[in-house]
């Protein structure tokens, strides 16, 4: 028996398998990818066929299931997941980590790109773009669910949500404009075919911050970590390191380009000394 939007939660019911909106944004996210990877890749010098797309993506897929469940465990409810580890395993039982996922990915990359001989760079600068768009995609799913909410507000766009008293801050919305604004300035960004790494850098950097500020207005189950001097949520200590790796990159592009003029530049001596 085919059941189509059985609850607020489930998109579509087959007999006893249910499927989440999460699920099918997720889903959604991976198609777009594989229609829009072919597309970009002359940018970045790169001419992988569909099935090496397919194949890259594959991977992709697994490494963002393992790494957003793992992150999610590790990172909100340790304790939890550890007096109750088959739990792990229930990804069907809600909790990913977009964090966790972007570990995930980056080290499944690290190991296709070695295995295939592609710049790692070069895919990275590509795959944000559409993962931006996936991540926005994700958060619709949130917010079809009625799940990660913000906190209570006045403000006139101020929305309510089922088993929750008040009126507040639509932050998925927040963030599906958060991933939207860096997926569109990425893209026009590609097209002025920027040094390798650079698309990636300031979008993992635009993330962290915008991120950061978002966690402000976002309800804060897991409470928040005192510093001393002030208080953030986790979702802003995980945001930290991705700030701090978009700085790392760029400045890694910077040297590159430096290393390779100078290398141009001796070369260029060099013919000039043998010609005369």
């Amino acid at each position: 028996m085919l059941n189509l939007f059985p609850s607020r939660e489930i998109a579509i019911q087959i007999l006893n398998l249910s499927i989440h909106w999460y699920g099918l944004m997720y889903l959604f996210g991976f198609l777009l990818a594989f229609f829009l990877l072919p597309r970009i890749q002359k940018y970045r010098n790169l001419y992988l066929t569909k099935d090496e797309w397919s194949s890259l993506l594959a991977w992709g897929v697994i490494g963002v299931i393992l790494g957003g469940r793992l992150g999610f465990v590790l990172f909100y409810e340790p304790f939890y997941y550890l007096s109750a580890p088959l739990e792990i395993i229930k990804v069907w039982h809600g909790g990913m980590s977009s964090h966790g996922g972007f570990l995930g990915v980056i080290t499944v990359l690290i190991i296709y790109t070695r295995r295939h001989n592609l710049d790692l760079l070069s895919l990275l600068d590509l795959l944000v773009i559409p993962a931006a768009i996936g991540l926005a995609l994700g958060r619709l799913g949130n917010f079809i669910n009625g799940e990660l909410y913000g906190i209570e507000t006045s403000v006139a766009w101020g929305m309510s949500f089922p088993g929750v008293d008040g009126l507040r801050h639509p932050t998925q919305i927040y963030a599906i404009l958060k991933d939207l604004i860096i997926a569109g300035s990425m893209t026009m960004y590609m097209w002025s075919r920027p040094l390798m790494g650079r698309v990636f850098a300031l979008a993992i950097l635009l993330y962290g911050l915008l991120r950061f500020l978002v966690e402000y207005f976002r309800d804060q189950p897991y409470g928040f970590v005192d510093l001393g001097i002030t208080t953030i949520s986790r979702g802003q200590i995980l945001t930290i390191p991705l700030i701090v790796i978009g700085l790392i990159v760029w400045w890694i592009s910077n040297n590159t380009r430096r290393i390779i003029f100078k290398s141009e530049k001796r070369n260029s001596k060099s013919e000039g000394k043998y010609k005369s």
